[in-house]
């Protein structure tokens, strides 16, 4: 039975700013780091070809991503043995820990190949992080809600994502506007990271006064705990977690392509002014930030699993003739129209989504399966995916190649629905909810 105090307002509203700060902090740096990946790669890789700094700078992107899994699977044990509370206050910490690194970071004509190794390790300590942080979050956020809104509570954690990426893309927005390329290179790509590491003293404190979602002092709790928090996830949920990640990995996929490929894509392939990019990315944020709230209160009404599949098949609908679109008529305009359209597709497939996968295990196991779920989709189809799409452009040839790689995924992914339970309006905590399987 959840405690009384979890259902305060005030109690919810603190939850969701606890989150919101350290989830749009992740995406904010991660956001800075996809925008600034040509001048990162020319001070960071400069032994390299055009194409090639360019490549390295979207594998070392993605390499965050593969401690995703690994962060995912120590943090989410800790915050089933710990506490929500605890785990989220270690994962900002990490990110402000990978800021410093970046932000400090002297560049390869100083101290040479030592340079793109602090870059990568900053990536792998930001990914460890992010792999732990989404699965407590979100799990803190849907044990503070009632079955009548989990939707809403959730709706935050993706609404955060949102906000990191419109703040990001502003951020990098207002500093190639201001200052001259010399300035920028010498030392304005640092500025957004510097932000990152005075922002999350502050998500620490908040987060240190958090109401705690999980009862760790009940001898029941102290038993379950004695227990790899993995080894029943995979044992007795096994086939869960196979459809859970088979079930995200579409929209991970297609997320980061539109949202982190598609300004390098719009300024390497079609000519467009980065400004013009970053102000597409702006509007991905800003419509994720704006609806996610409004699509989890949906999602509470009429289901997770009708939200997603509907949008998803317009989004299969919408892939190829966007980018052939783009393609054929490469301006502002058209570029704002495909990004803006393919962004509420992903809001109201993704929002749903989110709030499914905590949703799919028992309390004493939840943030790891929510963890181990979605760290894994993520990492194999969500951070790649700029570098599998420039790899397919450099070997296809052909502009819409990135295209075809979102159809396929999209089209997977809806056969991970097909075995996933809907919870929506259950008691998830309820005696038998969770059935092993």
């Amino acid at each position: 039975m959840k405690p009384p105090a979890l259902n305060r307002p005030m109690t919810r509203r603190k939850t969701i700013v606890a989150t919101t700060i350290g989830n749009a902090l992740e995406f904010f740096d991660f956001t800075v780091y996809g925008f600034m990946a040509l001048l990162i790669g020319k001070l960071f890789f400069p032994t390299s070809t055009a194409y090639g700094q360019l490549l390295l700078t979207a594998a070392t992107f993605g390499v965050g991503f593969i401690m995703r899994p690994l962060g995912g699977i120590v943090i989410g044990a800790y915050a089933d043995r710990a506490g929500r509370k605890k785990a989220m206050t270690l994962t900002i910490f990490l990110m402000a820990l990978g800021c410093a690194l970046i932000a400090l970071a002297p560049t390869y004509a100083r101290i040479g190949v030592a340079a793109p190794m602090l870059i990568v390790l900053a990536r792998l300590i930001q990914g460890f992080s992010a792999g732990g942080e989404v699965g407590a979050s979100t799990t803190l956020l849907v044990e503070h809600a009632t079955p009548a809104d989990r939707g809403y509570m959730a709706s935050w954690q993706f609404a955060s994502q949102g906000l990191g990426i419109l703040l990001g893309a502003v951020a990098v927005g207002l500093l190639t506007a201001t200052l001259s390329p010399a300035a920028l290179e010498s030392w304005g790509w640092r500025v957004p990271f510097f932000l990152g590491m005075l922002i999350a003293p502050v998500g620490m404190y908040i987060r240190r006064h958090l109401e705690e979602s999980l009862d760790v002092e009940t001898p029941a709790a102290r038993a379950k705990a004695r227990r790899s928090s993995l080894s029943v996830v995979c044992s007795e949920h096994g086939r869960t977690v196979l459809a859970a990640i088979l079930s995200i990995v579409g929209g991970t996929a297609a997320a980061y392509v539109v949202t982190f490929y598609m300004p390098t894509y719009a300024v390497r392939e079609l000519g467009l002014p980065p400004t013009v990019a970053l102000f597409g990315a702006a509007l991905t944020g800003l419509l994720s930030f704006g609806l996610a709230p409004f699509i989890g209160r949906w999602s509470d009404r009429i289901g997770r699993k009708p939200l997603i599949v509907w949008s998803r098949i317009a989004l299969v609908l919408m892939i190829y003739p966007g980018f052939l679109w783009l393609n054929q008529s490469p301006t502002p305009a058209v570029l704002f129209a495909v990004v803006g359209l393919l962004s509420i597709t992903l809001v109201i497939q993704t929002v749903p989504g989110i709030t499914m996968l905590p949703e799919m295990f028992p309390k004493h196991v939840r943030a790891s399966g929510m963890s181990l779920v979605y760290s894994v989709g993520v990492a194999l189809f969500g951070g790649f995916s700029p570098f599998i799409s420039t790899w397919l452009l450099a070997v296809t040839g052909n502009r819409l190649a990135p295209a075809w790689y979102l159809l396929a995924m999209t089209l997977v992914s809806l056969l991970g629905l097909l075995w996933l339970k809907d919870f929506t309006g259950k008691d998830i905590d309820a005696a038998g909810a969770h059935q092993p399987a």
